[in-house]
């Protein structure tokens, strides 16, 4: 049924596909994953950590209603998503997602795999910048939420594993064939995709898979930093600067400069530029408020 998930096979919880509403930041209390606020930085934890942080049916539909939700949410300029227990996550839990799969009739697993790509398209959509701090485990459906995210902080203990092909699957799950060669190189993104070998922290900052490498105590604070320096820029021009990022990966270079030079015109409007001129003429720094 089109819109909405059917309770069809036993235990699972099926969502409401509907397009979530705005939320006020400063009262969101999720169900499957922490929230806080510092500043106009949100921070997501993924909070499971004696299963080093494993997705769940609920935790998906979740994480998707609430990064639709932010595209209402104007109080929030950057978001941190990160894990607890020293783990950023396993991916889906064998128990509550890999088991009922495997007794799923078509129509169910195809609503499953669909709603597990909204997710990533909620990440990709929504305007605030996401930055993933990674450390330790980062498997599977976790290690798409961290490529899915704009920036990846790691520690030298984080692994990164595509594991889809390890349990009998094929390695474009979530978008992983469409993002992550554009992140990483073609080359590089099939030996991940097809043996599902642990992605070292080392050779991941290598590759470009993560921006920097973070001692493990301070990863979360160096990326709640990061987030806190985005979120003090101009949020409608980052915004732009993100969608551009995303629309562009299928244009060809003339219609990128085309789409470019429209997009641009349109930051000329906004009161930030404006602020930012009259700031620099006073030798001051600009104060930007997302207008």
């Amino acid at each position: 049924m089109p819109g909405s998930y059917e309770r069809t096979h036993g235990p699972i919880a099926w969502f409401s596909m509907t397009q979530a509403s705005p939320c006020d930041p400063a009262r969101f209390q999720p169900r499957h994953f922490q929230w806080s606020q510092e500043g106009r930085v949100g921070v997501v934890t993924l909070n499971r950590p004696e299963r080093k942080n494993p997705l769940t049916f609920e935790s998906y539909a979740e994480l998707r209603d609430f990064f639709r939700t932010l595209v209402a949410v104007k109080e929030i300029r950057a978001i941190v998503i990160t894990g607890a227990g020293g783990n950023f996550c396993s991916g889906g839990d064998v128990h509550e997602i890999i088991g009922p799969l495997t007794r799923m009739d078509a129509a169910g697993l195809r609503n499953f795999t669909r709603m597990t790509g909204d997710l990533v398209k909620a990440m990709r959509a929504c305007p605030q910048p996401i930055v993933a701090a990674v450390d330790g485990v980062c498997a599977g459906a976790g290690a798409i939420l961290a490529m899915a995210s704009d920036f990846r902080l790691g520690t030298p203990n984080a692994r990164t594993a595509f594991l889809f092909t390890r349990v009998g699957l094929a390695g474009c799950d979530m978008g992983a064939c469409a993002i992550l060669p554009r992140i990483i190189g073609q080359g590089r993104a099939s030996e991940l995709l097809f043996t599902g070998r642990s992605l070292s922290a080392d050779e991941g900052l290598a590759w470009g898979f993560f921006n920097r490498l973070i001692a493990s105590e301070s990863v979360l604070a160096e990326s709640v930093a990061l987030a806190a320096q985005i979120a003090q820029g101009p949020t409608f021009a980052h915004a732009m600067t993100k969608r551009m990022l995303q629309a562009e990966w299928n244009m060809s270079v003339e219609a990128a400069l085309d789409a470019e030079a429209e997009a641009q015109a349109v930051c000329m409007e906004t009161r930030d530029f404006h602020r930012a001129y009259h700031a620099f003429v006073a030798k001051q720094k600009p104060e930007f408020e997302g207008d």
